[in-house]
């Protein structure tokens, strides 16, 4: 099963550089059997632009969380605390394997939902 993620552009082509190798999230879904995040890249760019492999999901308070993720996170730890402030705990995606589509994908068009605020499941 999958869900789709919005994320900020900046962050979503780090994800498929290979420089961010964890998506941070406040909320996590519920559903266990999603393996796959489609990644729709927000405003500006306001297209789905690939899909990782989850390979599993920290969820510990912030201060573990930075500390287990820091060296791959893509994000500053300033950044990183601003996210999660007044959080008791925080969520960490780990990508296994990342697939970037050739020809961006739009989200009405290809999978008929609008931009979610945080996940929607496909």
């Amino acid at each position: 099963m999958k869900v789709l993620l919005s994320i900020k552009p900046e962050f979503a082509f780090k994800i498929f550089e290979g420089k961010k190798k964890f998506e941070f999230r406040k909320v996590i879904f519920k559903n266990p059997n999603i393996k796959t995040v489609v990644v729709y890249a927000s405003s500006p760019v306001q297209r789905v632009i690939g899909e990782f492999e989850i390979d599993n999901i920290l969820s510990s308070d912030p201060n573990e969380i930075w500390r287990q993720t820091k060296k791959y996170s893509g994000i500053s730890e300033d950044f990183f605390y601003e996210y999660f402030a007044d959080r008791e705990i925080a969520h960490a995606i780990k990508i296994k394997k990342t697939k970037k589509y050739k020809h961006p994908l739009h989200l009405q068009d290809n999978f008929n939902v609008v931009p979610p605020q945080s996940y929607v499941y496909l």
